[in-house]
């Protein structure tokens, strides 16, 4: 046996042994109190003499039942509910083992063991005592690490039953060394009460509390909140250079439990996130259960959270195409993982990899699987790399949404729903222009002869939350290295939305299209870029200036300081939802598009950078080239 580690104790909580010997000496002690209590102080040789002798007994009950019931298992300091339950049960079951024993030595004997009282007294006192003991202890062990030097001043925001369990987590846990000094809770009802002696502040009182306390952190434990509310209040702490912390939601607690661990600092997609969108789900159902769906660019940000939504309405099969091998695999991984006890699901979709411009292998899959709907996420969308190849611009954003929507239309697909962008509008960019001659291309076909049965519908929006590429994964990598974080213009603003948020809007646009239509998702207000910088710095914990830096480097090629979701030309009519609108501009004779279309698939053999890009300029007469080598073009008369 290791008689060093039996009675060593540890630097975090006391050995099990001394726990379960201080319960057998409160055991041993209410015994003979509840002997002296039953003979009224005046206790006799005799009774002493009878005392001595029974209790080896009561001590081998009770310590058989503390064994079973684990009640010593415990760490003492963070008694809670549990803890009360184990040692109830233990001393019940003990009681009723000695009131039996009683019992049959009466009808044995015809004469009594212990008095009926001594036992109910005993019980009682053991009851009292072993409970109080463990209480005191975590009451004591909680004041004097409070009293330490280096404790952080906390405010939990949520008084319900989350933010009483997140009190007591960090209260509990001596690896952290935080102290709760008030709650704040929207609740008029709360307000004016207290929790474990702590008080609750209205919703309303949030910087009164911070301005008279010193408050270090914040933590957010309401599992329901908006997200215009919680936007609020973490806007409000990063004023005070106070670090806001957030309660991940009850389903993703360790086996229904809190740890501390679990309690990270919020991001900077919850300062843009906006409330949740309401969709159509039983028109959505519609036209999509029991369907064949088809997914380009699959593989991406956009492509990957259409599919994982649209499987949320059980379609017959969708395909899931790109020609990125490994964010296809990836994807791949992640579905089975996700959706691994539902046959149904994981048995309706496929991986398809190929190129939106391989004809062949598009009409094959039309032809093998009949899609019903498709969603046409693929795309080149980096703005400085295709400024540099117009070439592979055109040729997947134009030529292969060309190739994909006809094909569409000769197997008779139902609804095709096309992904585009704000840079579409008033271009500046090659990217945005070769988005925009995709708009172009399948709004005139929409309405063409040569179409019968196919509902074009496109979607355009901002920068989104978390794509790849985007800004804010870029500033948290810097941040990550120290910085400087780069920013090309200290007016640099950009609209942005959330992933799931943009993608359940490309459904419901899908949903409504009637054909021909150019949907405009409310994005908000633009947000300067240099602020999602500073505010990206004060969540990390960081001082700008002193710990990072921001440098300043001038546009990229192509690149404006605004981004515009409509046209000069253009204005919008209302839906029925009230983030979606629809822009009215001009209509699009099919036959002169697809001439000029033709031109511009001809000029891609020679790959003549200059030629590709005067011919987008004269198909978009806005194109207008910024802090670019094709602002040289601008202005010239096109043949």
């Amino acid at each position: 046996m290791n008689w060093d580690r039996l009675f060593s104790f540890s630097k975090s909580h006391a050995p099990r042994w001394l726990v379960l010997s201080i319960d057998l000496i409160i055991c041993m002690a209410a015994f003979f109190v509840a002997y002296i209590l039953r003979f009224n102080f005046q206790i006799i040789g005799e009774e002493v003499q009878q005392a001595m002798r029974l209790a080896p007994l009561v001590l081998i009950i009770r310590a058989v039942s503390f064994y079973l019931t684990k009640t010593y298992a415990g760490i003492v300091r963070y008694t809670g509910t549990q803890d009360a339950v184990r040692i109830f049960i233990a001393l019940t079951s003990g009681t009723v083992v000695l009131i039996t024993a009683n019992l049959v030595n009466f009808f044995a004997s015809r004469e009594v063991m212990i008095p009926s009282s001594i036992i109910i007294i005993d019980y009682l006192i053991c009851m009292i005592a072993m409970t109080s003991s463990r209480l005191a202890y975590k009451i004591l062990y909680q004041q004097i690490r409070n009293e330490s030097p280096k404790k952080n001043n906390v405010v939990v925001y949520g008084a319900g039953q989350s933010g009483i369990i997140t009190k007591r987590t960090l209260d509990q846990d001596n690896k952290v060394n935080y102290k709760v000094i008030a709650f704040i809770d929207d609740s008029s009802e709360k307000a004016g009460k207290r929790i474990d002696g702590v008080p609750i502040f209205g919703g309303a009182e949030l910087r009164n509390v911070i301005e008279r306390n010193r408050v270090d952190e914040l933590v957010i434990s309401i599992q329901n909140i908006s997200k215009s509310r919680k936007r609020d209040i973490i806007e409000t702490c990063l004023s005070y250079d106070i670090k806001v912390k957030n309660v991940p939601p009850v389903e993703r607690w360790i086996n229904g439990e809190l740890n501390y661990r679990q309690i990270k600092k919020v991001n900077i997609e919850d300062l843009l996130e906006r409330d949740p969108i309401e969709l159509d789900k039983m028109a959505m159902s519609k036209i999509l259960r029991g369907k064949v769906v088809l997914v380009t660019g699959a593989a991406g940000s956009i492509g990957s959270e259409i599919a994982r939504q649209v499987l949320s309405f059980y379609p017959k099969k969708i395909i899931l195409l790109d020609q990125a091998e490994t964010p296809l695999y990836e994807l791949e991984k992640e579905l089975f993982e996700k959706f691994r006890h539902n046959k149904d699901i994981l048995s309706s979709f496929e991986i398809s990899v190929g190129d939106i411009k391989n004809v062949s292998k598009l009409r094959r899959l039309f032809e093998k699987n009949r899609p019903s709907v498709v969603f046409h996420a693929a795309a080149y969308k980096h703005v400085p790399l295709m400024e540099q190849n117009p070439t592979a611009a055109v040729a997947t954003n134009v030529i292969g949404t060309k190739i994909l929507a006809d094909t569409a239309v000769e197997f008779k697909t139902e609804r095709f729903v096309m992904v585009s962008t704000d840079k579409a509008v008033n271009p500046t960019n090659v990217m945005g222009a070769s988005k925009r001659v995709a708009e172009i291309y399948v709004q005139s076909l929409s309405h063409s002869h040569v179409n019968t049965a196919t509902k074009f519908i496109t979607t355009r929006f901002g920068n989104v939350l978390g794509s790849n590429g985007s800004v804010i994964p870029h500033f948290r990598k810097q941040i990550a290295e120290g910085g400087p974080i780069t920013v090309t213009h200290p007016e640099i603003a950009r609209y942005f939305m959330t992933i799931p948020e943009a993608c359940q809007l490309v459904l419901e646009a899908g949903n409504m299209g009637e054909g021909g239509e150019i949907y405009l998702f409310d994005m908000g207000q633009p947000v300067r870029i240099v602020d999602l910088a500073k505010k990206m710095i004060k969540l990390s914990g960081l001082t700008l200036g002193k710990d990072i830096q921001i440098e300043y480097i001038g546009l990229r090629p192509g690149e404006k300081i605004a981004e515009e979701l409509l046209c000069d030309t253009e204005n919008t009519a209302p839906t029925h939802h009230p983030k979606i609108t629809i822009a009215k501009i001009k209509p699009f004779e099919f036959r002169i598009v697809s001439e000029l279309i033709n031109e511009l698939t001809m000029l891609l053999v020679e790959e003549d950078n200059e030629d590709i890009v005067r011919k987008m300029k004269q198909i978009v007469p806005e194109f207008i080239s910024n802090n670019s080598v094709y602002e040289a073009l601008d202005g010239l008369k096109i043949n």
